[in-house]
């Protein structure tokens, strides 16, 4: 059988639906009308029943993106929670939109970072005259792509990251899901990063705790399904025989335009909530417009 692709740690536990084992743990809740599930992988036997490394997912299902519809304040304050509770409390942060922003279904991540207030470069007495005292130190970087650049983006941020030396690192990118219901109505959060360009099947140098020395929080929606992923998922159950050319196909929705860009503004309002608490959406809105 064709193995199912995904980057998205509750899909791979739904093959063991309710016999879940050992170096695994799942569990649910329900908050402002939102699903969340989280999957912890806790041992080595984890990893290679998921593929995943040790660390936590957690994922939240959002509304259908819809043409013109604005993100709504429960999905925006849900996820700010989320994404502060695992963050260092202190510290500079650095918001790093992966992806080629020419590329729709990869452009989350540089849609989403060019909507980062960055603040490293405030002065302490510009902020206090402008009532902007006491905001968090943050840089946000979107790094392109190796066929930009010809730079690997690990090693531009592992150089940044050197330099500046912030405290965690935010990584945003688009990621792969088994199922087209779940493009751009799921968000996933990880605190163990992210290897760049896993969404499209082009995954580099990862970005970590190990690779970076600084906690690395992920966050991606998916955007993409892998052609035999979606092929397995649709006919697995009539034992049809899989196209060989599925396997070299990425499917995205029609709809993607209004995804990406609905899933940019969801994600950046979120992340700049939490690192500026104090500032409200409105606040936040106008500052980075």
């Amino acid at each position: 059988m064709q193995a199912v692709r995904t980057d998205l740690a509750m899909e791979q536990t739904e093959f063991y639906k309710n016999n879940l084992p050992e170096g695994l743990s799942l569990s649910q809740e329900e908050k402002a009308g939102l699903k969340i599930t989280r999957v912890e992988v806790v041992s080595e036997e984890g990893v290679k029943l998921t593929g995943k490394n040790k660390g936590k997912y957690i994922t939240i299902d959002i509304p259908l993106a819809t043409a013109g519809a604005e993100p709504a304040d429960d999905v925006t304050h849900l996820l700010a929670q989320e994404i502060s509770a695992l963050l260092p409390k202190e510290g500079m942060v650095l918001v790093v939109g992966l992806g080629n922003i020419h590329i729709t279904p990869d452009a989350l991540g540089p849609q989403t970072v060019h909507q980062i207030l960055a603040t490293r470069h405030i002065p302490d007495q510009v902020a206090k005259e402008s009532g902007l005292e006491n905001l968090r130190p943050v840089a946000a970087l979107a790094p392109g792509v190796l066929g930009q650049t010809g730079i690997e983006t690990g090693e531009i941020i592992h150089s940044i990251v050197t330099d500046i030396h912030p405290g965690a690192v935010v990584v945003i990118d688009a990621l792969a899901a088994r199922s087209l219901e779940r493009m751009g109505r799921t968000i996933q959060l990880s605190d163990n990063g992210i290897s760049p360009g896993s969404g499209v099947l082009n995954s580099r140098k990862e970005l970590s705790r190990e690779t970076l020395g600084v906690p690395v929080i992920s966050v991606g929606i998916p955007t993409v399904v892998d052609g035999a992923t979606l092929v397995q998922d649709l006919v697995e159950k009539e034992n049809l025989p899989m196209k060989k050319q599925a396997q070299t196909v990425m499917v995205t929705p029609r709809d993607i335009d209004v995804i990406i860009e609905r899933g940019a503004k969801n994600l950046s309002l979120a992340i700049n909530k939490a690192l500026q608490p104090q500032l409200s959406l409105e606040d936040i809105t106008y500052l980075v417009s």
